[in-house]
């Protein structure tokens, strides 16, 4: 890796070059309710990889499939998804974890008590 391949705007270049390329503002690739449907596909991959005992390549690869739809649809939908980032991991970091069922849980843990 090397700085220009290590930069979320260079990452976003790339993303949106991808979406120059294809034309998705004109051919239905940002409608928002399609790219939700290539998220939920891509999450049912990132599954089997993990279900299924998959290699790590071939889950990386999957999850790298759903990380260019995210940002993707930063562009789609027009809001800036490094931003949005750091602003919900703030308050991530405010918040208290819980054990729930044995698992580590970080919530707002609403309606609970």
């Amino acid at each position: 890796m090397n700085d220009s391949t290590d930069s979320w705007k260079e990452m976003m270049k790339a993303v949106q070059a991808f979406h120059d390329k294809h034309d998705f503002k004109n051919t239905g690739g940002e409608e928002l309710n399609y790219r939700v449907a290539l998220m939920a596909e891509e999450l049912g991959e990132i599954s089997s990889c993990v279900t299924k005992g998959k290699s790590k390549h071939l889950l990386a690869e999957e999850v790298a499939d759903l990380l260019i739809l995210l940002m993707g649809t930063g562009i789609a939908a027009d809001f800036d998804l490094n931003r949005a980032f750091w602003d919900k991991m703030n308050k991530l970091m405010e918040r208290q974890s819980r054990m729930v069922n044995g698992r580590i849980r970080v919530s707002e843990f609403r309606d609970m008590e």
